[in-house]
């Protein structure tokens, strides 16, 4: 189930509705690690799907092997469905 909070979150996220606005948004509200974290993970999630191997977007992205194996996982169950 998902927590409440995330759920206000996507709604205020929702609300936005200019790429500048959103990427204000996101700088105040994530830290400086995090601003280079997560956008990595979407696009290593584009990376699988392209078919680039695990090592690959690894060494391209600068991540660890467990952090593209997770979001691998989480495309064989079927998340990220909406990321072409």
């Amino acid at each position: 189930m998902t927590d409440k909070y995330l759920e206000k979150f996507a709604e205020e996220v929702l609300k936005i509705k200019s790429k500048k606005s959103m990427i204000e948004f996101f700088e105040s509200v994530f830290t400086p690690h995090e601003l280079d974290a997560v956008p990595k993970r979407l696009e290593i999630v584009k990376k699988l799907k392209e078919g680039v191997t695990h090592r690959s977007i690894a060494s391209a992205l600068k991540v660890g092997i467990a952090t593209v194996t997770r979001g691998a996982r989480e495309l064989k169950i079927n998340h990220f469905k909406h990321v072409a």
